[in-house]
């Protein structure tokens, strides 16, 4: 009787013992406000809750997924613009490599082209990509005012890669444009807070959901064509295809992605977390806008959003894993 008790007992704690093993993971934080601190939020919900031994790795998008096929490193890349680099992602599930989970953005990605709203209320004829293409002296490259600027984002983007593509595709370099590197994120913002102190034009790439659309009013232009999928992913995407067309940027799936070796190893609890782990453009721009005001981390701003909006993040996790997070805070 005492054995089988006993044996009874053992059983009964496997399941418990299994869910709180979590192990090693490592976590891709991206160049990028809102990727940064959805790193630091999964970092922390995974390690207080899940009991996770989790670390950040910093990284961009191209690389990142690239060394998850081929390295099975890092882990988990929670905020991926899946549509920027679709056949990389696409091949890498195929390959058995990556699994794709929850969406990071519920209501997606907005990637595009953008001028101030006062360069396009003084010039309301400007409402397409062409258009703007039609005045380089509205938008002055900062070390050739001869010349007007197209301003990409920093190399290993996989935005940076559809804006140098579309700048061949719009015939930009013909038009009297030039196309400017920023170099990082900040070099990015930096040149649009700059244009906005001048009030001189700016043209370039830019995204939603941030804290400088936020701050600053931007109007994304029209593509001015239908979309084409096919010739999307067939050279829009692709840096080393010499014959882009013009194309409507789609709005983007931003999912999370996890290696296939993770996604077998670790506790199934986890992998339900990144399924149902989501939040909206309108909650990321509230963050991130109090980020930006607070000069925060993504840690700080991780931190924030737990203890100000658990009627988001506790739907997410058991309410056993919820306490384990609120006694961490």
């Amino acid at each position: 009787m005492a054995a089988a008790c006993l044996t009874i007992l053992v059983l009964e704690s496997l399941p418990a013992n299994a869910a709180s093993s979590c192990g090693e993971l490592t976590i891709s934080s991206m160049n990028w406000q809102s990727a940064e601190v959805l790193a630091s939020l999964d970092k922390f919900i995974l390690k207080a809750g899940f009991g996770c031994d989790a670390e950040i790795l910093e990284g961009d998008t191209v690389p990142t997924v690239t060394s998850m096929i081929e390295k099975g490193k890092p882990d988990v890349a929670p905020e991926i613009w899946v549509d920027l680099l679709p056949d990389v992602v696409a091949t890498g599930i195929k390959l058995g490599k990556l699994v794709e989970t929850g969406a990071a953005l519920k209501d997606g990605g907005v990637n595009g082209w953008w001028i101030p709203k006062y360069v396009s209320e003084a010039h309301p004829d400007i409402k397409t990509i062409a258009d703007a293409l039609k005045h380089p002296e509205l938008f002055p490259a900062p070390e050739d005012s001869s010349k007007g600027a197209v301003f990409n984002g920093p190399q290993g983007w996989g935005a940076t890669v559809v804006t140098t593509q579309l700048f061949k595709a719009y015939g930009a370099e013909k038009a009297g444009f030039t196309l400017i590197d920023t170099g990082s994120a900040a070099g990015l913002d930096g040149s649009i807070a700059k244009s906005y102190e001048r009030h001189q034009g700016w043209l370039g790439f830019y995204w939603a959901p941030t804290s400088i659309l936020g701050k600053y009013e931007m109007v994304k232009l029209d593509f001015g064509v239908p979309y084409n999928q096919a010739e999307w992913k067939r050279c829009n995407t692709v840096a080393d295809c010499a014959d882009p067309k013009p194309n409507v940027w789609p709005q983007d799936r931003v999912k999370t992605i996890v290696t296939k070796g993770f996604s077998d190893r670790t506790d199934p609890a986890v992998m339900e977390y990144l399924q149902t782990r989501s939040w909206s453009n309108d909650t990321v721009n509230g963050l991130l806008t109090w980020m930006t005001d607070n000069q925060a981390t993504g840690d700080d701003a991780a931190k924030y959003f737990l203890k100000t909006r658990e009627d988001i993040w506790a739907k997410w996790v058991p309410v056993g894993v919820a306490g384990k997070i609120k006694a961490a805070l």
